[in-house]
């Protein structure tokens, strides 16, 4: 889409955020929403969306008929009404007619990545407020389809990007904003997590862990879809977890920008030996698969006002969990690794000092309100953060936290990537989906203790 197209449709929808007729809210009655997708990750979304007095779950759709039943009885231990069920029939299609429900305000996406873009595309233009789990689309230009549809329909979109509200990325949020870190100049950040026992299991729905090595049509949960990505694509394939948080430090798309970006991939290697190891050989069919995706995918990005980001994608191999983040300027920084920080002239020369009684000085004022609430949500309390958002931002008819241009911008460094590592680690140019409304745009996410 032409720079001149998108500042037209801007133009024409400056409300673009919100609702383009008076929500239900406005009318008296509870915020109506539908989940697409109750696997393992829209269970856990499910579960705080139930225990909220302002949201009717009214439509659940799966084709896993598994799946689709949990999903039922979790609203019924809510003591919830029943929400109309789509997908029992095992039609792919099933989310479409969920969809032409009516009364139905919002939809949660909660699916495989590949169906993300068409079915937050088809929401929108069916003027049904989307909150779209990571990421946002596949190629370049499901980013610029999923973007031309909310500017020209003005649908709600949220990116449900958790890893933002996390405590201490929060905190250090805070941090950020009150100069603690001076001027910042460099960050770091990734997706760092052994998901070799995610990608392969066993085909038990009872065991969708750590189970064995079967993946694609014998596999079950995730390792049915997403180790199929690992198989055909080379590329920082998860990237908001680790840029989300990085770019609301940076004011990406608010005050700042992306302009160049390059990716580099390791050799794979990883899911190979793990194939191999957990099945005691050689002879199963997943030890044959040739995997494309490098072990160690290293992804760099410059931005308009002089930072540089450095991202990492590290799931084929043994390692604990982490997302590797560091905030760096003038005065100190912060590693979440070592959770540690060092502030020139507070903390003792050229020694760490512990996190946490930074962490308690600089709490984010959400934290200090939700805590006891978020306690028992999943992900630390983070998945009750995320949904609490777009919900509030629904209701009060705002501009979502996480919206369609930091949505596609964090997601599109997947596709970016991937064309970077085939072009010999070409250095690219990156899009700029605001069409130069950076300029322009204040930063909003988790200010003055709102969502």
């Amino acid at each position: 889409m032409k720079r001149r197209e998108f500042i037209a449709a801007s133009a024409a929808v400056a409300a673009s955020s919100l609702l383009p007729q008076t929500p239900a809210w406005a009318r008296g009655r509870k915020v109506r929403l539908g989940l697409i997708g109750t696997g393992m990750r829209g269970q856990v979304l499910l579960k705080e969306l139930v225990r909220r007095d302002d949201v009717e779950v009214v439509a659940l759709c799966d084709i896993e008929p598994i799946m689709l039943k949990r999903g039922m009885e979790m609203v019924a231990k809510a003591g919830k009404p029943a929400p109309k069920a789509y997908g029992q029939d095992g039609d792919v299609n099933a989310w479409k007619r969920l969809l032409e429900q009516r009364g139905l305000d919002g939809v949660i996406i909660a699916t495989p990545w590949e169906y993300h873009a068409p079915m937050a595309i088809a929401a929108m233009q069916a003027k049904v407020a989307v909150g779209c789990e990571v990421v946002a689309g596949i190629t370049l230009q499901d980013h610029w389809d999923v973007l031309k549809t909310q500017l020209s329909t003005g649908t709600p979109y949220m990116l449900l990007e958790n890893v933002c509200y996390r405590r201490d990325v929060m905190a250090a949020l805070q941090m950020v904003r009150q100069g603690l870190f001076g001027e910042l100049v460099h960050l770091q950040a990734g997706y760092q997590h052994d998901l070799r026992g995610v990608k392969f299991n066993s085909g038990d729905p009872g065991q969708p862990y750590d189970s064995g090595v079967e993946f694609g049509a014998k596999g079950w949960s995730e390792a049915r879809w997403r180790t199929e990505h690992s198989v055909r694509r080379n590329g920082e394939l998860y990237p908001s977890h680790g840029i989300g948080p990085c770019a609301m430090y940076t004011g990406i798309n608010r005050g700042n920008r992306f302009t160049r970006i390059n990716a580099f991939a390791s050799k794979a290697r990883g899911l190979h030996e793990y194939t191999v190891a957990k099945s005691g050989g050689t002879t199963h069919p997943s030890t044959k698969a040739t995997f494309k995706l490098g072990d160690i995918v290293t992804t760099t990005l410059a931005c308009q006002n002089g930072e540089t980001i450095l991202l990492q994608h590290d799931t084929s191999l043994p390692r604990p969990y982490s997302m590797g983040f560091r905030v760096q300027g003038t005065k100190g920084l912060w590693m979440d690794v070592n959770q540690s920080i060092h502030i020139e002239g507070r903390s003792p020369p050229h020694k760490w000092e512990p996190f946490q009684a930074y962490q308690d000085q600089y709490e984010h004022p959400l934290w200090k309100q939700h805590a006891a609430t978020a306690a028992s949500a999943g992900h630390g309390g983070m998945d009750w953060f995320v949904i609490h958002a777009f919900v509030e931002a629904l209701k009060a008819r705002a501009p979502m936290p996480i919206d369609i241009y930091d949505a596609v911008t964090w997601s599109a460094i997947t596709p970016l990537s991937e064309q970077s590592i085939a072009g010999g680690f070409q250095t690219l140019d990156f899009p700029d989906f605001t069409a130069g409304l950076w300029q322009q745009r204040k930063p909003i996410f988790a200010f003055d203790g709102r969502y």
